[in-house]
């Protein structure tokens, strides 16, 4: 007993990780080493591709073997036990009980066919053989430790019916269903607004304090590094270029590269639009129910006010930020203004009144009106390749083109958005999430629109990269004159990029105007809260 207290609960010793492809040989992973002792946090950081989740997904021994091995003295071990080489019916013996994973994509990770109360229930099930009885009251638990208890009436919703912070909710309650000893958290709080950013992380650490579990964090987010990790490992190439405790290294940072991510935080304000620009988009009184509940005759008695009578007036060069916490309605507000959720209210595109237009006269307004969504690797085709992807709107909004013109704008798009134009035949499951997200931008903005609705465009981004891309999108603005509609949970984010601010809760504006003056003095309580949270990410371990 006494040599488990003294060993650490999981020793990763010289791993590498090499992808067999049948070109050559990708050593994602070179020569890794940590320690995570009982009740500690471990924090992986770097950009996009360091190879930060390849090393998660070799703890948990899920990682497309055979085409992926360790070589050398690759070593993994957990509670003194060996995992490297390990048979699928030991590990799965160890997943989801003893090692609990949060996975960063959500509405990828959850089955689409199966409702909330199973996919949770399921993890009780096999592994505590509760009766569906137990499992259900359990589950209604998990859900108010989550901070979703409105989801106790709704257990039979299915993911696609969640916005994408309750998905990252639901993943995180099966994660935590079976009390493990280690957690494996990829970006568990990047789907999540502030507020709510805050409550999970505030719950992590009375879980780690009540059960001694440790945890392994994979994050861009540095504020969350700061001030939640105990330990930090710095990755890039594959290979940890500094480590140590956590505060020395984000006081006095040894290795460049450390620097260079610490020195990393979205920064200034957007530059003013142009006296007298024009509107692009217009929506007035913009209403968007969806059915709740029905009558044995099929008729609705209860409606969900997704978006419940919200105007908002967009110009030529001009960002307007929404921010709100999860299922205010923030997404839904922009998918009506493009018209891809039928709603009440008028819309206008520049002179057009487009409210009642059908499919096919919204066809040829569609390469003006574009949408990076949220998720990018649920909004991109796995069978098509990257240049498919982003040329696809090519072909049908830019028939002059050949297949070299086609071509050739791609390549352009791929380095506006600093991804290696070699690469665009490849297939997305080849890139990290924060190279999906580039690919989904570059896909929106290949066809030069007018207006771009951004939902949530730099949440899978780490914060080196975020900065690139508010540069760009800035670039973009000045230089194309575009419209944004900006959603995000992240407030630095949103004040570096809008000119006014909406700020949404339960499907109404709560408080709008512009940004600076709603950011510098907010009126309502619900606003500061949200700023508040932003600004001063406040932890147990911190306080």
């Amino acid at each position: 007993m006494s040599e488990k207290n003294t060993s650490p609960l999981l020793s990763v010793k010289n791993l590498f990780v090499d992808f067999k492809t049948s070109e050559r040989v990708f050593h994602a992973v070179k020569d890794v080493s940590f320690d995570i002792e009982e009740g500690k946090t471990m924090a992986l950081v770097g950009e996009s591709g360091s190879g930060k989740s390849v090393t998660a997904l070799s703890v948990m021994q899920l990682l497309p073997y055979p085409l992926a091995s360790h070589p050398g003295d690759s070593s993994i071990k957990f509670n003194g036990e060996e995992l490297v080489g390990k048979k699928d019916g030991f590990m799965r013996h160890i997943r989801g009980s003893q090692i609990g994973m949060i996975f960063q994509e959500p509405m990828t990770a959850l089955n689409p066919l199966h409702s909330i109360e199973r996919q949770i229930g399921e993890v009780l099930r096999l592994h505590q053989k509760m009766s569906e009885a137990k499992a259900r009251e359990r589950v209604k638990e998990l859900l108010d430790m989550v901070q979703l208890p409105m989801m106790k009436e709704r257990l039979s919703a299915y993911p696609h019916e969640l916005s994408g912070g309750q998905r990252q909710r639901i993943m995180i309650a099966m994660a935590l269903a079976n009390d493990p000893e280690l957690l494996i958290a990829d970006e568990p709080t990047t789907a999540l607004d502030v507020t709510v950013q805050a409550e999970i992380l505030e719950l992590l650490e009375e879980l780690q304090r009540d059960l001694k579990m440790a945890m392994l964090m994979i994050t861009h987010d540095l504020s969350v590094v700061e001030k939640f990790a105990d330990d930090v490992c710095v990755m890039k190439h594959g290979e940890i270029v500094e480590q140590g405790a956590a505060l020395p290294i984000f006081k006095n940072p040894k290795h460049d590269y450390s620097k260079k991510l610490l020195g990393s935080m979205p920064t200034g304000t957007a530059k003013a639009p142009a006296k007298g620009s024009t509107p692009v988009i217009t929506g007035t009184d913009i209403k968007v129910h969806f059915s709740k509940k029905k009558n044995f005759w099929g008729k609705t008695t209860d409606w969900v006010k997704a978006v419940d009578g919200i105007g908002v007036e967009i110009k030529a060069g001009h960002t307007v930020g929404v921010v709100g916490e999860s299922g205010s309605g923030k997404s839904t507000l922009g998918f009506a203004l493009l018209r891809l959720l039928n709603g009440q209210g008028s819309i206008h595109y520049k002179d057009q009144d487009i409210s009642k237009f059908a499919r096919a006269q919204m066809t040829p307004l569609r390469s003006d009106l574009q949408i990076v969504f949220q998720d990018p690797f649920s909004a991109l085709s796995p069978r098509m390749s990257v240049a498919d992807i982003i040329g696809e709107g090519l072909k049908v909004h830019r028939t002059d083109l050949d297949a070299k013109g086609r071509d050739e704008l791609v390549v352009e798009a791929l380095k506006q958005v600093h991804l290696d134009p070699e690469t665009r035949h490849r297939y997305p499951h080849e890139f990290s999430g924060g190279q999906r997200q580039r690919i989904a931008i570059a896909r929106a903005m290949v066809l030069k629109p007018n207006f771009v609705v951004l939902d949530e465009p730099t949440s899978a981004l780490d914060v080196s990269v975020q900065v690139e891309i508010i540069d760009l999108l800035r670039e973009l603005q000045e230089e194309h004159n575009l419209a944004y509609l900006f959603i995000s949970h992240d407030l630095r984010v949103v004040r570096a990029m809008a000119h006014d601010l909406i700020v949404m809760k339960n499907g109404q504006v709560i408080e709008s105007g512009k940004a600076e003056d709603v950011f510098n003095d907010p009126k309502e309580a619900y606003t500061q809260t949200l700023i508040e949270a932003a600004l001063n990410l406040k932890t147990k371990k911190a306080a």
